[in-house]
């Protein structure tokens, strides 16, 4: 069940209702430029919120998990998949990380009065101490053993600080930031994300000097990401990962798409230690039955852009057990080919079947022939026929993904992204 909760920074003040999402973790491989991910856990598997994971050692993960209610510290043993929780408080526990050099890990603490602060907690026994309660912290890395890199509530955002614990000084480097921190590999660098403009930027911030420097744009209106050892940056979009090379002046270039796991709405993310393991923080894609009613977000009239030129596809709403669909394809200003398409239900499942016409209505295929693409999954943005994908980007966005089977045994998968009139 989705609880509610008044959160100060974690929810920019407002109360919200918290997502179900999952801890998954993967194996990954990244030798020799690839980006290879496999052996797939969903290390929580817990109704409610399950979020914000750290890579205590790289055996040992740590995350926020639901527990009667509340959401508290758990430790997940990667060896035996064992889960223990760690705290015993009355408050809510959030972005657990290991302090270094230390048997105790530090996390932000809600409590039921509404006062949060970040706390010490120790792994031997579960007691806890305040570490700081001058700022409230909503996000927070471990820059050494005595400073926190932090991002802290100010007037309804977020801002950067550095905070020494020992001598309990703090300094402000930045406003208007995300909550994605991280140690830059390699570097005496931290990372955050600004979002001082309408296209976020992924920044550097050495905490000694106060020096700030732009790294890349993020993806569009995206916050979270990590480092792979490599140095390349990974975020996710939907159910895909990108990476992004430093090191080249390109663009960001999609890895994985998690579709094939179940996996959507990809946010936190986090690598182990020696870069061989990747836990992430997604919601499970929920597979709905194959009707017609599942689908009906489809009807509409389409129209958008492909293969050169224009196209335009109309579906008809659901009725006698069937939706019907005529396409356009345009070019120079001139009808090049009609489709006539329809989706129907047969034996509790759905097909898929199109029949190709020149602009003179004379038809490619003979009189009995059709082209029929059985459904294979259907969830609640996407419709995957064997061989071809409708995915609803948002509710005037469509795109529709074809594969094309070429002479030489290769498909190319043939895009047309459309807009609802």
């Amino acid at each position: 069940m989705k609880k509610l909760l008044l959160l100060s920074v974690l929810t920019t003040a407002v109360s919200f209702s918290q997502p179900n999402t999952d801890v998954f973790l993967f194996d990954l491989n990244t030798n020799n430029g690839d980006f290879e991910l496999s052996n797939m856990r969903n290390i929580s598997n817990n109704e409610g919120y399950d979020n914000q994971p750290s890579f205590m050692d790289n055996n040992t993960i740590l995350y926020a998990g639901t527990r009667n209610g509340q959401t508290d510290i758990v430790r997940y043993n990667i060896k035996n998949g064992s889960k223990t929780f760690i705290n015993h408080t009355d408050g809510g526990e959030y972005s657990p990380l290991k302090i270094p050099n230390s048997k105790a890990v530090s996390a932000i603490r809600l409590d039921k009065d509404g006062k949060q602060f970040l706390y010490k907690y120790n792994l031997n026994n579960g007691e806890s101490e305040v570490l700081v309660n001058d700022i409230v912290i909503g996000y927070h890395i471990w820059y050494s053993n005595s400073t926190i890199i932090s991002s802290v509530l100010e007037e309804g955002g977020l801002s950067l600080y550095s905070s020494n614990i020992k001598k309990q000084t703090k300094a402000k480097h930045d406003s208007k930031i995300g909550r994605s921190l991280h140690n830059i590999p390699n570097s005496k660098l931290i990372s955050y994300i600004s979002k001082a403009h309408d296209s976020w930027e992924i920044k550097s911030l050495d905490p000694k000097t106060g020096t700030i420097k732009s790294i890349t744009n993020t993806l569009a209106k995206k916050e979270d990401m990590c480092w792979l050892m490599n140095g390349k940056i990974l975020m996710g979009k939907n159910d895909k990962l990108f990476t992004f090379s430093t090191n080249k002046n390109e663009d960001w270039d999609e890895v994985a798409s998690l579709s094939n796991y179940s996996i959507t709405n990809i946010s936190r993310m986090i690598v182990s230690p020696d870069g061989t393991k990747l836990a992430i923080v997604g919601e499970v894609i929920k597979k709905l039955e194959h009707n017609l009613e599942n689908i009906s977000w489809l009807s509409g009239n389409w129209k958008g852009e492909a293969m050169g030129g224009q196209v335009e596809e109309n579906w008809s709403k659901a009725s006698g057990g069937s939706m019907m669909a005529s396409f356009k394809f345009i070019e120079n200003g001139n009808t090049v080919f009609y489709e006539i398409e329809i989706i129907r239900e047969v034996n509790n499942t759905l097909v898929l079947q199109l029949k190709h016409f020149n602009n003179d209505l004379k038809g490619w295929e003979t009189k009995d022939e059709t082209e029929d693409f059985p459904v294979k999954e259907i969830t609640a943005d996407k419709i995957i026929f064997e061989g071809m994908t409708f995915e609803r980007v948002n509710d005037s966005e469509l795109i529709i993904s074809v594969d094309m089977h070429k002479e030489d045994g290769t498909i190319e998968v043939l895009k047309f992204n459309y807009r609802k009139n």
